[in-house]
């Protein structure tokens, strides 16, 4: 352990947050660089429009291979994390800074990469799979937090231990493939749709750049984060026009008065008054807009919440089908957190401590695999069905891969004892 004191990580928290709103800010400000660039038109709703009508091989030589970059530096940063298992601090960890390092450089790098070749990912890919990857992270949030204050008014949604520790340990490696590959789908342009999306999913990075801290735990933050998908769905359905700004936001809004404000230690003298005035809200709105049309305000949190319900019970049903797999070779933890290794001999433990460089090597190699699977599947389909179903398949059966490698190392290595990370 290094005897000086580290960096705050709350400190580190506001210094990304400021970094945020100015890389917002150069990317509004360089915007009209961008309005020479030619445009199709727009050809119906999995179309995306900010993409070159002719790309090259360099222009997707540039956001596919940077996307690819930084998608390998944070996974294996986040694996380093877990194999390591820093306690839980006010301080960083050495790793939170290169994380914060490199995400803040690719960040730049992005901007760079727009005003040079223009094209992110949708050039290849379904626009359905970046929405999609960012609503699939939010209803995972909701099982995460779902033991702390429910997932609908409170009431808890029944989940075993085991499910309780794999949607909350092993989250990270989705929720860095969903902000990584949204932020490289769209290109830095300054539309206020893209502008509010930016700064959105560069909050998520710096939230993902604190892994092992108690400023990734804190619960104003964390609503922070849930909370500002209200403002930035609002103000993308505003600029898209169709009048359908209340839906997201009272949408929204319901899921905060529903779920979110449970989990923020609020009394119920408090709660009954963030309730009376989203009731008051949707009043004055629908009063002018028609009653007729107040489902739109249910859309959401009902579709969110039974979205939960599914994915738990895929969680449920690959952890069953992962237990059966693998047997007694199962690499899990007791309830008491205790790690247990194998009972049979694996490729790890019989060659006994495995080096780093090829831990993280191998992990990154099988989890490119399974991740690009599903991604392949972007590329061939823009069916909103398709990308969605991939994308709830996908998301246990790839967590339970990075947990079965990352805990294979950590019991071939377990002799060597665990590094402090500080």
């Amino acid at each position: 352990m290094s005897s000086a004191p580290s960096p705050s990580a709350t400190t580190a928290l506001w210094i990304g947050i400021a970094f945020s709103a100015l890389v917002t800010g150069l990317i509004w400000a360089l915007g009209p660089r961008l309005d020479a660039v030619a445009l199709l038109p727009d050809a119906g709703p999995s179309w995306y429009e900010w993409k070159l009508p002719e790309p090259t091989f360099w222009t997707r030589a540039s956001h596919w291979g940077l996307y690819l970059a930084h998608q390998l530096v944070l996974w294996g940063l986040i694996w380093w994390a877990q194999v390591r298992r820093p306690g839980y601090g006010t301080g960083l960890h050495r790793v939170n800074l290169l994380a914060l390092a490199a995400n803040g450089l690719f960040v730049l790098l992005h901007v760079a990469q727009t005003h040079l070749f223009y094209d992110g990912l949708a050039q290849d890919v379904s626009i359905w799979s970046s929405q999609g990857a960012v609503i699939v992270m939010l209803v995972w949030i909701l099982l995460i937090e779902n033991p702390r204050r429910g997932l609908v008014f409170g009431a808890k949604l029944p989940m075993g231990a085991e499910l309780k520790r794999m949607v909350r340990k092993y989250h990270g490696y989705f929720f860095a493939w969903a902000i990584v590959y949204t932020f490289w789908y769209h290109p830095a342009v300054s539309t206020e749709g893209h502008l509010w999306g930016f700064f959105y999913t560069m909050l998520l990075l710096v939230q993902s750049s604190l892994f092992f801290t108690r400023a990734h735990l804190n619960r104003i933050w964390t609503f922070v984060l849930e909370a500002t998908v209200l403002i930035h769905g609002a103000l993308v359905a505003v600029g898209q026009g169709g009048g359908l700004w209340p839906m997201f936001a009272f949408g929204f809004g319901g899921l905060i008065v529903m779920t979110q404000m449970h989990g923020l230690g609020l009394s119920r003298l408090a709660r009954a008054g963030v309730l009376a005035v989203y009731a008051g809200l949707v009043t004055y709105v629908y009063s002018g807009r028609g009653w007729d049309r107040i489902d739109e305000i249910f859309r959401i949190p009902v579709i969110e919440v039974l979205a939960a319900l599914l994915l738990a019970g895929l969680f449920a049903v690959s952890l069953a089908a992962f237990r059966r797999w693998a047997g007694n070779d199962a690499v899990g933890e007791t309830r008491t957190g205790v790690e247990v290794g194998p009972e049979r001999s694996g490729p790890e433990s019989s060659r006994g401590r495995v080096p780093w460089l090829g831990g993280v090597a191998t992990f990154l190699a099988v989890l490119t695999v399974a991740y690009g699977a599903m991604v392949g599947v972007f590329l061939f389909s823009d069916d909103p069905v398709v990308a969605f179903v991939a994308l709830a398949v996908a998301a246990p059966i790839v967590s339970l891969i990075a947990r079965r490698r990352v805990e294979r190392f950590r019991a071939a290595n377990r002799s060597s004892g665990a590094a402090n990370d500080r």
